[in-house]
């Protein structure tokens, strides 16, 4: 019986062997982050073609207190979840919201910023944003985001047009080619208050979707990385908690992000 045992056990141990279950965990001493650097004033390429925003101070800041050694990779949005499964990099910090048809491909970590979503026009356009009142308008926003959804789900009526980046949505209202685009409250702040505020206004607050707009932007990571995932909450939890978080965003914006 004992001889049977160990030839049991033998077999086991061999079996997790070949498929990695007793592998050991890896230990991450550098962490490569994708970001689209387009998307003001979370992440944005500058008159440098340097990096800035506050996911790139906060994720700095994450990485010193993980004592991790981390570099940036710049990635045009349509193709940022494939390349990360792709292995070329390991988390996306860019503005990403946690919704469910994503959690199909990636796991993300806690959330660390949940804000409203507007809808703005130009100053002499009305305040009601319902389907009914925008039959026939044309409505811009960024292709392959949460926003893009949100209009093809419930705006059929409308003309919608999606843009590479949310910057060149915000052109073509500013230039009189949209009647109204939908994007993050503050990716449009920023606008309002720099190229749109001779141009547009805020029109009103969009209505979240549970289903399509999810919980939050938090970061995402290959579902195999389960370490990796716990590190990133587990610094995201100690910077809400110290103060670190909050002390970004006042950098950043006037008012919580989170």
């Amino acid at each position: 019986m004992k001889g049977f045992v160990r030839l049991i056990a033998a077999a086991v141990l061999t079996a997790a062997g070949a498929t990695g279950v007793l592998a050991q965990a890896k230990e991450w001493k550098e962490i490569r982050i994708g970001t689209e650097g387009a998307y003001p004033p979370f992440n944005n390429l500058n008159a440098k073609k340097e990096l800035e925003g506050f996911e790139i101070d906060y994720a700095n800041m994450l990485c010193e207190k993980m004592k991790v050694k981390c570099t940036w990779v710049v990635q045009d949005w349509d193709g940022i979840i494939p390349a990360l499964l792709a292995n070329k990099y390991d988390i996306i910090i860019a503005g990403m919201n946690a919704t469910d048809e994503r959690k199909k491909q990636v796991d993300f970590t806690a959330v660390y910023t949940k804000t409203p979503i507007w809808a703005i026009s130009a100053k002499s356009a009305g305040s009601d944003i319902s389907p009914a009142a925008l039959k026939g308008k044309a409505i811009g926003t960024q292709g392959s985001t949460i926003h893009a959804n949100f209009l093809e789900k419930f705006y059929k009526d409308s003309t919608i047009r999606l843009y590479p980046t949310q910057e060149e949505a915000n052109l073509d209202l500013a230039n009189g080619r949209l009647d109204y685009i939908i994007a993050d409250s503050l990716s449009l702040e920023d606008f309002l208050n720099g190229k749109g505020k001779d141009c547009c206004k805020k029109a009103a607050d969009v209505p979240r979707d549970a289903t399509i707009h999810g919980p939050g932007t938090a970061g995402a990571v290959r579902k195999a990385d389960v370490e990796l995932k716990a590190m990133w909450d587990k610094a995201i939890a100690e910077s809400i908690a110290d103060g670190s978080h909050k002390k970004i965003q006042d950098k950043w914006f006037k008012f919580p992000i989170l």
